[in-house]
């Protein structure tokens, strides 16, 4: 009588965590680098993976990570058309910053600035680097917390299966 509602458990559980992986992109105000208003919902890449990764000025393993992902990006893109949007998560008193640092880092991808951290609330993120990999519906089908060196070559795997390139 027991493996029943063990299974019945199990089910829910597995069903709970395949519609975490599935959730739709929210959408919240945030603002580009120059200040103007943008919502997440506009985000787009013509049916091709996004990768949207929050971030912050001060995490360092946020750096490391886009860092990283910056030395493959121009073969990526080429390779499966993925965009990479970063989302820094700095509050008011750090906000100014953010620019200049992306700029001294010669990072070419879509940055924008979650000052209320509404965009971070609304994708469930509670510490930073989290890496989230959209497929071309705008839905999250992979997501990765924290960083590690190789975690790149993960992400990579995984954008390549939602491009359907081998």
């Amino acid at each position: 009588m027991k493996r029943p509602g063990l299974l019945i458990c199990l089910a829910l559980v597995l069903l709970g965590f395949k519609a975490q992986a599935q959730q739709a992109l929210p959408d919240v105000p945030l603002k580009d680098l120059k200040g103007n208003a943008v919502r997440s919902g506009s985000f787009a890449n013509d049916g091709k993976p996004i990768v949207i990764s929050f971030w912050a000025t001060w995490c360092k393993p946020c750096i490391k990570e886009l860092m990283t992902i910056h030395e493959h990006y121009a073969d990526w893109q080429e390779q499966t058309g993925v965009k990479l949007i970063a989302v820094s998560i700095d509050d008011s008193r750090n906000v100014n910053k953010v620019a200049p640092f992306v700029n001294g880092k010669g990072w070419e991808y879509e940055v924008y600035l979650d000052e209320n951290s509404d965009f971070k609330r609304a994708m469930n993120v509670t510490n930073v680097p989290h890496t989230f990999l959209l497929d071309g519906k705008r839905t999250v089908v992979w997501q990765h917390t924290s960083y590690n060196p190789g975690d790149e070559e993960q992400l990579f795997e995984e954008i390549k299966k939602v491009a359907g390139k081998p």
